[in-house]
């Protein structure tokens, strides 16, 4: 134990904050891995290459369970079928592998926007066929979510339309519904349905699911097991998520979070870093309804691409930034913030948020680590250290192209 916790635990003591409460929850706090995020990224205009990126679903589990060595809180990697795809198409396997390697399958995520076939959207295209070929293709999922042992499917719908009057913006409401229906009646009991939404891409006029609402209205219409999911670059700027948040939790449709980074809209880059007291304002209104008595059934994952930096690194940074986030948000001093709302003390109950977020909350984190048993407090020093990048560049080398002629 730190001098730098004494004095901070002390201090936190001192406005009746429970440190060995927050030290728990921090030692039980889980983010799912996105998959994806491990192998090679880039932009709608090129894919940039990096050495020793994973190219199988089994170099994935290997580069999960290195950051899960690292992290202590990342023992559950999400999967996505349109880049996840097994030799065999058996997924029984991945789950005893990813088990061997100390990690669990987590949201299994269909794909309905890589094919030829959905030029104009998936279970909204107006072609029956090709709406009959996705629905197939859901009922494929939830087999696959059943043999890797997943309980959770994250439902992004792609789908939209480019021009005034291209297609029946109702009828394709009806279509939207009849085929989440599919999925959602094929899956186990015990499966949780979280269904995504964006105001624009890769549809520009309109998109099918492209807010909250719309999400939350398909959601009621299936059943309990269908919820909410917020990715937090799926806004336009200005949005206030965390208001979004609080109405969901109050309503008990929040179902999980694809963490990312926003500045302009969906950036998908390295969560925290643009701003992040929008990840902090958030982990306050779940706590507080946690505090509240609202039950919580909430899927954390990452879900961002790494363009410009190593992958492995940007997503062990994207968690200690929400390790951090959280933290703030559990030191917040709620029994003086609530004197103060009930005395209309706007100015005092803004500081006491404030302070929390103002708060060096590292040698929480830190003892938290020590308590996991982790060999370092400092996860990305770890991982550097540790030899796991220098191994995957030996021995899956680089795919790319020497644009400079080597």
């Amino acid at each position: 134990m730190s001098e730098r916790f004494k004095r901070l635990a002390d201090s936190l003591a001192e406005k009746g904050v429970d440190v060995n409460a927050v030290l728990t929850r921090l030692k039980a706090q889980v983010i799912e891995l996105p998959s994806w995020a491990v192998g090679n990224s880039g932009t709608r205009y090129g894919t940039f290459r990096e050495e020793g990126s994973a190219r199988t679903i089994w170099d994935k589990i290997d580069d999960c369970a290195e950051i899960q060595r690292v992290l202590g809180i990342t023992p559950v990697m999400a999967s996505h079928v349109a880049w996840d795809v097994t030799e065999d198409g058996q997924y029984a396997p991945v789950r005893k592998y990813a088990e061997e390697k100390g990690l669990k399958i987590g949201t299994v995520h269909p794909d309905v926007f890589s094919r030829q076939e959905y030029i104009f959207g998936s279970i909204c295209s107006p072609k029956p066929e090709v709406r009959e070929f996705t629905k197939q293709h859901f009922l494929d999922c939830v087999r696959v979510a059943r043999e890797m042992g997943s309980k959770v499917i994250g439902m992004w719908v792609a789908d939209g339309t480019n021009y005034p009057g291209q297609d029946s913006l109702r009828e394709r409401k009806h279509r939207l519904y009849e085929g989440l229906k599919v999925l959602y009646d094929a899956m186990d009991e015990d499966m949780k349905l979280v269904i995504e939404y964006k105001p624009f891409e890769p549809f520009f006029y309109t998109t099918d699911i492209a807010d909250w609402g719309m999400s939350m209205l398909m959601c009621n219409k299936l059943g309990e097991r269908a919820k909410v999911l917020v990715d937090l670059g799926h806004h336009l700027p200005g949005v206030n998520i965390e208001q979004i948040i609080s109405t969901l939790l109050d309503e008990n449709m929040l179902g999980g979070f694809h963490m990312n980074n926003r500045r302009y809209a969906d950036d998908d880059l390295i969560t925290g870093t643009v701003n992040p007291m929008d990840l902090f304002l958030i982990y306050k209104e779940i706590i507080d309804a946690e505090q509240d008595g609202v039950k919580t059934d909430i899927t954390y994952m990452l879900d961002q691409s790494h363009n410009i930096e190593p992958s492995i690194e940007g997503i062990i940074y994207s968690v200690m930034n929400a390790q951090t986030a959280y933290a703030r948000a559990l030191i917040i001093d709620r029994t003086a913030l609530k004197e103060a709302q009930e005395a209309y003390d706007v100015v005092g109950a803004n500081k006491i948020v404030m302070d929390a977020f103002n708060t060096d909350v590292q040698p929480l984190i830190e003892e938290a680590r020590i308590e996991l048993g982790l060999s370092d407090t400092d996860p990305l020093r770890n991982y550097r250290q540790g030899g796991h990048a220098e191994r995957i560049r030996k021995e899956r080398g680089f795919d790319g192209i020497n644009t400079l002629g080597g």
